[in-house]
């Protein structure tokens, strides 16, 4: 008997460049500029399929032959997206009519045409209604799915995009860095963040932890550094990171730092056993 689409219906909220910080990151990974099939997955994209629309317009500045299929596992879903597909294929959209986009019924199981691999699945604000004892074997079936050499990239953010966290995992299904990406404008803490960890640290935020120790530092550092807000919240962002890594904080991403971006090893934010 043929088994249905592995996961839970989402919430379904989603909104036009909510996930902005998250695509361009990829945009700008190796996994997909070095892809030898450069074939997206974003899953769970919610109740509007813009955000997929979205991703493929900012990754195809990257590779220009990028494919992204949205998987859905409610089909009202799949269909209001396919009508906005067609929408954008009669030129009624700010989309190109010719953007490679799909749209089809599948959960963490990542259903593709053919047996395709993916070399990113995007899964965005689909992990947060799960235990936290769900995430592994939610990362494993994703992961299973992968090209060689691919990842998945999950994580949260709020409303806006504006508060965003996401983990890179590779094939092996282990996880490798944690990446938090804020809108520095108006930033009054960086330990906001907590408030949107991936759903594997989200509820670690406590001391003991070791990403609480992470977010307590970089919140720390965010403090002593306010004498350089008077050069704005960029440089301010900047060097509240540069006193990070001169602690011995392996902070990674720093021609990403102006984008109040910041990465570490999963290591260093790996929950405690």
């Amino acid at each position: 008997m043929a088994r249905g689409p592995v996961g839970q219906i989402t919430r379904g909220t989603t909104g036009t460049n909510r996930l902005r910080r998250i695509d361009r990151w990829i945009a700008r990974h190796p996994v997909l500029r070095r892809a030898a099939d450069p074939l997206v997955v974003d899953l769970g994209y919610g109740a509007s399929g813009v955000t997929t629309l979205e991703l493929e317009a900012r990754l195809r500045r990257a590779r220009a032959d990028v494919e992204v299929i949205g998987l859905e596992i409610d089909p009202v879903r799949v269909a209001r997206a396919r009508a906005q597909l067609a929408g954008v294929r009669a030129g009624r959209t700010p989309f190109a009519a010719g953007a490679r986009v799909s749209f089809a019924r599948g959960g963490f199981e990542v259903p593709l045409p053919g047996d395709r691999r993916p070399a990113v699945v995007r899964a965005l604000n689909v992990l947060r209604q799960y235990d936290e004892s769900e995430v592994a074997e939610a990362w494993a079936r994703m992961c299973a799915r992968l090209a060689p050499g691919g990842m998945v990239v999950e994580g949260t953010c709020d409303e806006l995009g504006r508060i965003c966290t996401w983990v890179e995992v590779g094939t092996d299904a282990v996880p490798r860095t944690l990446t938090v990406s804020l809108r520095l404008a108006g930033l009054d803490s960086p330990a906001i963040a907590a408030e949107r960890l991936p759903k594997a640290l989200i509820h670690r935020n406590v001391p003991g932890e070791p990403v609480h120790a992470f977010l307590a530092a970089l919140d720390g550092e965010w403090t002593r550094a306010v004498a350089a807000s008077a050069f704005g919240p960029v440089q301010r962002w900047r060097a509240a990171l540069e006193a990070m890594a001169a602690a011995g904080w392996p902070v990674a991403g720093r021609s990403r730092w102006r984008l109040g971006e910041v990465t570490v090893p999963w290591d260093c934010v790996s929950p405690a056993r």
